[in-house]
């Protein structure tokens, strides 16, 4: 059919359809972008970079890698920043960022919600830098392949270097893990940097691989490809909660432990945006992220709820960690160069 009656109803039903569009619902308008260096376990990076989209309309692209190839990328970058703000892993490399000059100083008004121990984080960065979270460093064992084996199992950093521990052994590589330069770290405060050199050495000889991430050696472990893994306890209590046979260690010696931080990175071509997403990433609602995404670090703000799988700080001997002269870009540099040649190259 065709003519005038036709054209009146195809036009009647194109104004229906119109109709029925408009009242479906239609995601928030963009509102902006944000470049996000993420450093802490995929599915929380992926969590918090849809969560803040879905809230805000503001557009995420998310880069998740470890916390000293991140600090590397920022040192690259440093003339023509590609990223917007940098979430996550350990403090150490962020002070490093900050005494650089590679991040941009900043002021949360939300400061005095949070721990004791993520202001004076703040403080030590000059404000370029603040905690958001906190992890204790330790290992773990595979309590199967270990009672197979009928090996007493290991309680001490010291145990780590037995003869029968050879080839059984994972940590990461402190040149891209955040996690292995807190154990780098913590093993010279422990001993003095002599004797934990000698150590480092001795440990060397027990070692399966140097992995590129932290929490892999935790994977490793409960997957029985390592007998003993290096690593956060929460990455620990992750793989042990998913029906791995992992036992969590906390070295009989004491042990470091991380801050995990956040920074604005300096000539960002986002700031705006950055800022919105730094204040909302010290909320309570986002923080909760972590323990739904099987992190169990505790959380920086005081009213965000500490996850109950979280390690019992009051059982753990943690020691003093100095992370003014661990959070030295010079410090750093020295200390990976020395490992790298007198460690991981030496030979076996």
């Amino acid at each position: 059919m065709s003519g005038p009656t036709s054209r009146l109803r195809m036009l009647a039903v194109a104004a229906g359809l119109f109709g029925l569009a408009a009242l479906v619902p239609r995601p928030a308008a963009a509102q902006g972008s944000v470049v996000i260096y993420c450093g802490v376990d995929e599915a929380w990076c992926r969590a918090m970079a849809t969560t803040f989209e879905k809230q805000t309309g503001i557009h995420t692209d998310m880069t998740r890698q470890s916390a000293g190839e991140i600090y590397a990328r920022l040192r690259a970058e440093k003339d023509n920043p590609r990223g917007d703000i940098w979430w996550g892993g350990t403090g150490d490399p962020h002070l490093q960022a900050a005494e650089e000059n590679l991040t941009q100083d900043y002021k949360s008004p939300q400061l005095g919600q949070l721990r004791d121990w993520a202001q004076r984080q703040a403080e030590r960065a000059k404000f370029r830098t603040v905690g958001i979270y906190l992890g204790a460093l330790g290992f773990g064992y595979n309590k199967e392949d270990l009672a197979r084996r009928k090996l007493a199992a290991p309680a001490c950093w010291a145990d780590l270097i037995k003869p029968e521990f050879k080839g059984e052994v994972q940590m990461a590589d402190p040149n891209s893990s955040g996690t292995a330069w807190t154990m780098l770290a913590t093993i010279v405060q422990l001993m003095g940097e002599e004797p934990a050199f000698a150590y480092l050495k001795r440990l060397n000889a027990n070692i399966n691989e140097y992995t590129k991430a932290g929490a892999a050696p935790a994977q490793s472990t409960g997957k029985g490809e390592s007998l003993i893994g290096i690593a956060f306890q929460h990455d620990l209590i992750d793989v042990a909660k998913r029906n791995f046979p992992v036992q969590v260690v906390s070295p009989c010696e004491g042990t470091g432990y991380e801050i995990g931080s956040m920074s604005l990175i300096r000539g960002a071509r986002h700031p705006e945006e950055a800022r919105k997403f730094y204040e909302w990433a010290l909320t309570p609602e986002a923080q909760k992220l972590g323990a739904l995404n099987r992190s169990y670090q505790i959380p920086s703000n005081t009213a965000t709820p500490v996850p109950p799988e979280a390690p019992d700080l009051s059982r753990i001997k943690l020691i003093e960690y100095d992370f003014a002269t661990y959070g030295s870009s010079a410090t750093r540099t020295r200390l990976l160069g020395r490992w790298t040649s007198e460690v991981k190259n030496a030979p076996r």
